[in-house]
Parts: structure tokens; C-alpha cells; sequence
């Protein structure tokens, strides 16, 4: 299967599983789970699910035993970008190709369809099964830290306040670190514990995770700055309009071309202790790459 029909399919695998963990859209009270449906469906590329998939795979493990993990992991990403988009924040009328949630339904109802997702993710990975190696306690523990006050939120904070204020590469690291590797290691992390990896292999997703993360964000601050709204389904120069901390910004951007790369090899390199079995986290490291191009 080539990687472009495996992404599809994968995507199709979880859009089924959200389909079938969310309340339907005409459950009490109807306007909340129109809303985060609205923002769940809008048509993401679900790479923090796929890539959960695919470290299960690796692992040994199966895609139906990560599956819950994998929607959990959407469902707060998709809540991070609902908050994202609000007038308080980057105040965005444009994601995912359409009109962003608050444009729709009122800040009011976004705010509130963010926290249900955030909170219908905890009950999503509830029903995912404790391994030999990795109890519910762990696996739900990863996950708030993940989305926690010292990662994604303390990636967002950082965010904010750096707006329009003199910035280097260690503060916009951070910044990444948190606010989006932290997401993209953990849903690689919960895919190994779904197989029940052991320590080793763990440890070297975990690395994979973590170059990827932030070969990711560099690579999207790129796009921000070279592509068309159209193409990247979200207004693009919002980070050059705002004065966002972004490596472009900050080292330019050839320098920040050649980092993503070098993350994208430091990806690569935390794999050398698998074998076939990791190609496909490898293929989605180049293709990431590869959207700059």
C-alpha cells in the first residue's frame, strides 16, 4: 500500500471511531455537539490519530487497540485549535478550509464546544485497554500532562506573550517543544503503550516523536510564510501579521529550512533500532518534510 492510500485509509479509520465516540449532533443539547462536530469534521489531516496508529503498528499492536487512544488525541487537538482561533487569542476566522468555530455558532458556544472535547477525550481513552506494561493510570496520565499547564497550554501562554516582543531560537524551542511536539510524541508514546512496547522501544519512539514535533511546527511556520490560504486551509501570514515567535522570524528562512531537515534526520535516526517495521513512521517524517517543497 502506497503512503498516500494508507493515510486515506487510516483517516477514514478514524473519522469512523469519531463518528462513533461523539454524541450525534441531535442529542441535548443540540447546539453544543453541532459545534463539536463542526470543528471534529471540518476536515483535518488526523495526523496525531494516524501517527498513533502507526506507532501501534510498529509496536507489534493493533490499530483497533489504539484506536480510542487515537481519537482522544484528536479530539484535544482539535479543542486546542477551537480556543486557538477565538478574538482572545489568535483571533482566526479561517480553519481547516472553512469558517473556524466562534464564526458559526458565537465565542460562547465555541468555548464551550472546546471544553467538551477536551473533557470527551478522557472518556474516549477510557475505553481503551491496559496493557501488561501500561495500566489506565499511566495512559491517562500521559495525557494530561500532555495537555497540561506545562505543555500545550504553557506552549500557548508562551505563544501569547511573546506577540510583538523581541524573540530568539531558545524561547521559539520552547514554545514548539510544548505547544506542538508535546501532542505529536504523546500520540506516538500511547500508540507503543497500546502494543505494550517495552521500555526500549518506547524510548526510541519517544525520540521520534519529539524530532517530528518540531520538525513539524518549523515546517508550518515555513508554509505560513510561503503559501496561499487556500492551500493551507487556515489564514495564512498570521504569524508575520501578529508578530508570532516563529523560527522564520527568528533565524530566516533558508536557516529554518535546513533545521527541518535536520529534525526530520534526527526522526529518522531514533528508528535505526527497528526495522521494516517502522518504514511507515518514516515515510510520514518524509512527507511532512516534503510539504515545504
Amino acid at each position: 500500500m502506497t503512503l498516500k492510500a494508507y493515510l486515506a485509509a487510516r483517516q477514514k479509520s478514524v473519522d469512523r471511531a469519531l463518528d462513533r465516540f461523539l454524541p450525534k449532533q441531535d442529542v441535548p443539547p443540540a447546539t453544543i455537539h453541532r459545534a463539536m462536530r463542526y470543528s471534529l469534521f471540518a476536515g483535518g489531516k488526523r495526523l496525531r490519530p494516524i501517527l498513533c496508529l502507526a506507532a501501534a503498528e510498529t509496536c507489534g499492536g493493533k490499530i483497533s487497540d489504539a484506536l480510542p487512544l487515537a481519537s482522544a488525541m484528536e479530539c484535544i487537538h482539535t479543542y486546542s485549535l477551537v480556543h486557538d482561533d477565538l478574538p482572545s487569542m489568535d483571533n482566526d476566522d479561517f480553519r481547516r478550509g472553512r469558517a473556524t468555530c466562534h464564526k458559526v455558532f458565537g465565542e460562547g458556544i465555541a468555548i464551550l464546544a472546546g471544553d467538551g472535547l477536551l473533557t470527551l477525550a478522557f472518556e474516549i481513552a477510557a475505553r481503551a485497554k491496559p496493557t501488561r506494561r501500561y495500566s489506565m493510570t499511566q495512559i491517562i496520565r500521559e495525557i494530561a500532562s500532555a495537555g497540561g499547564s506545562r505543555k500545550l497550554i504553557a506552549g500557548q501562554v508562551a505563544d501569547l506573550e511573546a506577540e510583538g516582543q523581541p524573540a530568539d531560537d531558545s524561547l521559539v524551542r520552547y514554545i514548539h517543544e510544548n505547544k506542538t511536539a508535546a501532542m505529536l510524541t504523546t500520540s506516538v508514546r500511547l500508540g507503543a503503550m497500546s502494543a505494550d512496547a517495552e521500555s526500549k522501544k518506547l524510548s526510541a519512539i519517544t525520540k521520534f516523536g519529539r524530532s517530528l514535533g518540531l520538525a513539524f511546527q518549523v515546517i508550518d511556520d515555513i508554509l505560513d510564510v510561503t503559501q496561499t490560504s487556500e492551500k493551507l486551509g487556515k489564514s495564512a501570514g498570521k504569524d508575520v501579521a501578529a508578530h508570532k515567535a516563529t523560527y522564520p522570524a527568528v533565524i530566516g528562512l533558508e536557516a529554518s529550512r535546513a533545521e527541518a531537515r535536520r529534525l526530520t534526520n534526527a526522526a529518522h535516526r531514533a528508528l535505526n533500532s527497528f526495522g521494516d517495521e517502522a518504514e511507515r513512521l518514516r515515510e510520514i517524517a518524509d512527507y511532512l518534510l516534503e510539504r515545504e517543497y
